[in-house]
């Protein structure tokens, strides 16, 4: 079937059949062939697999995991007593299209993970002269549309308008048009500030965006399709589920400070309250100020859902199940560790993957559906963990400062490889096509105009296909051959044969 056929939406069919033969399972196959997805299996998920062992989950894992829960919450939406049914069959919930969705989510995450995300956006935006950027949303929107390959399409794997529309979390550019939204609540990855709004998550580049819209048609504006809303909430289970999981497997999560945080908050709540939000963030801030501060943000994005008495609620529960339980003992590769870490995942997978509703009407911070209150605030608080007691760790971040040195390497130096008059028909084959591609994408664009979205001049497409080319190639890298490609351009051979033939 050709691509022209296969944009199209396919007819939705009855609940009881989840589209095992369909034009979707086709999209998930391919989505599962790629060698984009295999690629995953070597990208940091949070932390890095060499100093942590093979246990730790990297972003294909994290995929398949995703993919499971997304699949376990479709089917229950539309089974016939499930409250939800009526907005499944309404919208449409294929849980085969929530599958494809899921697999595909994180294909545009760079190496290093969501540090690799900021360094090649800085550097996409400011080394490169690419107004949009670097966005592994859009990344990822970017391959299935444009960079992966299928024998039924020229560009890209072919999909469905149902799959590419699922992928989208934030469906726009980052050239939305911020004025027109008004003063109200923004829907996630958007942020108000003094100066106006920050796009902070989109899911199309400008280059991508006549594919994106024509995917889109007949959807409502910056409204995730409900098979997307699925998949962003199974994302965030697994997320808030999973790093739990590694922190604990590498020794890095400190039953003591954990509790410290979450008594600190619970038995000194009142005083807390009455801190200004300088007090909580300085270093002499007492144990519980990260939670109130959480707290506080919570009230302040989400106000449509947060609620104190379910926070209050969400912290004790985390606190005994994750501080007083699991924390309790430490993991020592015993049968018995290996077993009280499994019964912690799934009980709380179960009760997550169960506790989907349809959102509130009128509600542009969720999508179709949402995690009923309870279990929003323990999703939160779970996710706090990770950021609070992991990320913020002055090793992490130093390794991490590190890593950004190594990107910022490839990228500089594979741009000037391809400028060089004298040496640039030496460039890898690989990066030679992804700048053809780019620069006929951006020659495309000149033409297509898709609204809201900048044209560039004719002299500023050669730069920007070369821009978006490097971006496309170093992005597509695993962590271990971002290394050797930086340590190789910059003239040490060590890594050298660690770069791979499909470079």
């Amino acid at each position: 079937m050709d691509r022209a056929t296969r944009r199209v939406h396919e007819p939705r069919r009855s609940a009881d059949v989840v589209g095992e033969h369909s034009q979707f399972r086709l999209d998930l196959e391919r989505i599962r062939f790629s060698p984009y997805f295999s690629r995953l299996s070597a990208v940091t998920q949070v932390i890095a697999q060499p100093g942590a062992g093979p246990l730790i989950h990297n972003r294909l894992t994290h995929s398949i995991k995703v993919t499971a829960v997304a699949r376990a919450i479709a089917v229950k939406l539309t089974d016939a007593a499930s409250p939800a049914r009526s907005l499944a069959l309404e919208h449409g919930c294929d849980a085969v299209v929530v599958q494809a969705a899921a697999s595909a989510h994180d294909l545009g995450h760079p190496p290093f993970g969501h540090l690799g995300e900021r360094v090649l956006d800085r550097l996409a935006r400011e080394r490169l002269g690419l107004t949009d950027g670097f966005e592994g949303n859009a990344q990822t929107y970017r391959i299935l549309a444009s960079l992966d390959v299928s024998e039924a399409a020229p560009r890209g794997l072919n999909l469905t308008a149902a799959v590419r529309t699922a992928v989208a979390k934030y469906p726009w550019t980052r050239y939305l048009d911020v004025e027109a939204l008004g003063d109200g609540p923004l829907p996630r990855g958007l942020r108000r500030t003094l100066d106006g709004v920050d796009v902070l998550k989109f899911s199309t580049y400008g280059i991508d965006a006549a594919d994106f819209h024509e995917a889109r048609r007949g959807h409502p504006p910056l409204t995730q399709s409900l098979e997307c809303s699925v998949m962003d909430i199974a994302d965030d289970i697994a997320y808030s589920i999973h790093d739990v999981d590694d922190f604990y497997r590498a020794g890095l999560l400190s039953q003591g400070a954990v509790a410290r945080e979450f008594r600190g908050w619970m038995d000194f709540t009142a005083q807390l309250r009455d801190l200004e939000a300088d007090a909580l963030r300085g270093r002499t801030a007492p144990p519980g100020s990260a939670l109130e501060a959480l707290r506080r943000k919570m009230h302040a994005s989400d106000p449509w859902i947060a609620d104190d008495d379910a926070f209050r609620q969400a912290v004790s529960v985390v606190a005994d199940d994750l501080v007083d339980g699991l924390l309790a003992m430490p993991f020592d590769g015993s049968i018995a560790s290996e077993r009280a870490l499994s019964s912690f995942a799934n009980r709380w997978i179960d009760h997550l993957q169960s506790s989907v509703v349809p959102s509130p009407e009128g509600v542009v911070r969720a999508g179709p559906v949402t995690l009923d209150v309870r279990a929003w605030h323990e999703v939160e608080v779970l996710k706090f963990v990770h950021r609070h007691f992991i990320l913020d760790r002055s090793d992490i971040v130093m390794y991490q400062r590190g890593l950004s040195r190594v990107l910022t390497r490839a990228v500089n130096g594979l741009t000037a490889w391809v400028h060089d008059e004298d040496d640039r028909d030496r460039v890898p084959q690989r990066l030679k096509e992804l700048v053809e591609i780019a620069t006929d994408g951006y020659a495309q664009l000149r033409e297509t105009r898709p609204e809201g979205v900048p044209v560039p001049d004719a002299a500023d497409v050669p730069a920007l296909g070369v821009g978006r080319g490097v971006i496309d190639y170093v992005a597509s890298l695993s962590d271990d051959q971002a290394l050797a490609v930086s340590e190789a351009i910059d003239g040490r051979p060590d890594r050298l044969w660690d770069i791979g033939q499909n470079l």
